[in-house]
């Protein structure tokens, strides 16, 4: 009898672990974005403080708009590791 050593390969259940994650990613950069805006308007107006925040909201939006690429990614791998997996079985 062959014992592995770990899981090889992905299952359609690792889908719904890695949705979770990036869903409360998302929700913790909504909330981080508003925390920095709150922080942003009570600092004096052209103040070097307010440009280090001004380039974090920036820098921060940036990435959140890219969740929708990396969503895309790693599905695509999964369905891909999957498809690998069930294809390249031998007797397949």
């Amino acid at each position: 009898m062959k014992k592995t050593l770990g899981k090889k390969g992905f299952d359609v259940g690792d889908i719904l672990p890695l949705a979770l994650i990036i869903v409360v990613a998302g929700i913790g950069i909504g909330f981080g974005l508003q925390v920095l805006d709150d922080i942003r308007d009570d600092m004096d107006s052209g103040s070097d403080e307010e440009g280090a925040v001004n380039d974090t909201i920036t820098a921060t939006a940036k990435f959140s708009s890219k969740l929708g690429i990396i969503v895309t990614v790693i599905i695509a791998a999964i369905l891909i590791g999957i498809l690998v997996r069930y294809l390249m079985r031998p007797g397949a």
